[in-house]
């Protein structure tokens, strides 16, 4: 295989990696800080991308303008969702344990509804529209527009939170409190705001992710379910709670199933992706990137 190939190859892996990373960030997030594994994460994906789709082809709207849009409305959805499913159960459970477990049915029971929701507003149809599909060629190499500016896009909103996460004082608390969350209350931290604050900040990561999968793939009432999946191998991969690891499991995943796809089949796709999540899980279960 040619040099160009390869490029092409390694680059369609990584714009489908950055994706990824993206969706596994904020779900990483929730669960790092809050232990709310939430299975409905993909759903609200599924929202940003048909809030985009309604707004660039029923008014015209720029998806580009849609990105802080489909932030803005998920974040919102994210305090509404907090403050209605998660914060009773965090008060109404004993402990952690429990408070897990109802959390994952809870999410369960969001899924359904979130999705039955989209199908009933607009149909089980897939959904597209045309945005920036010409070529650009780099190094030889060809790409649509759209997925270039994908990946940059996906890249710059995952790099945005780490460095939140890192440099602020806010991200500072958040650190502290996946640490140890009885000894970031004791030196002052207040979760009672924290908490709705990042499960915002989570969804509405998935609501850029939506907006810009829109770009470039078409969508439907269905697509939410893959991504949580994947965002759980890819969050597996970097190791829970690992910020750093979520991206990189996000773009290792990604050129992994590029290449083995080539050598063997587009329908072998999913079975890549469970055999690696299998192999990281008897070999480093903490995950990759986790130095525990």
């Amino acid at each position: 295989m040619s040099l160009h190939a390869w490029l092409e190859l390694i680059a369609s892996g990584l714009i489908t990696g950055g994706i990824y990373a993206l969706v596994a960030l904020g779900l990483n997030l929730q669960y790092g800080l809050m232990r709310v594994l939430n299975i409905a994460h993909g759903e609200f994906l599924m929202l940003g991308a048909f809030a985009t789709w309604a707004a660039h082809v029923g008014w015209g709207v720029s998806p580009l303008l849609m990105i802080p849009g489909s932030f803005a409305l998920l974040f919102a959805v994210g305090l509404v969702v907090h403050r209605l499913c998660i914060r009773p159960l965090t008060r109404s459970s004993a402990n952690v344990e429990i408070f897990e477990a109802r959390g994952l049915m809870a999410s369960f029971g969001l899924m359904f509804l979130v999705q039955n929701f989209a199908q009933s507003v607009w149909g089980g149809d897939l959904r597209g529209y045309d945005y920036l599909a010409e070529p650009v060629s780099i190094g030889g190499a060809g790409f649509a527009a759209n997925k270039l500016l994908l990946f940059v896009l996906a890249l710059a909103a995952s790099a945005a939170l780490i460095a939140l996460l890192r440099t602020t004082l806010l991200g500072k608390g958040v650190r502290g409190l996946m640490q140890s969350p009885t000894g970031a209350k004791l030196v002052g931290i207040d979760t009672e705001r924290l908490h709705p604050l990042m499960f915002g900040i989570g969804l509405g990561l998935s609501g850029v992710a939506g907006c810009l999968l829109s770009m470039s793939y078409t969508i439907s009432p269905s697509m939410g379910g893959p991504y949580t999946v994947t965002a759980l191998i890819v969050i597996t991969l970097g190791g829970f709670g690992s910020m750093g690891g979520a991206l990189a499991g996000g773009l290792g995943l990604g050129v992994i199933e590029a290449i083995g796809m080539h050598y063997t089949s587009p329908s072998l796709k999913s079975l890549l992706s469970y055999a690696v999540f299998i192999a990281v899980l008897l070999w480093k279960p903490n995950g990759l990137f986790n130095p525990r």
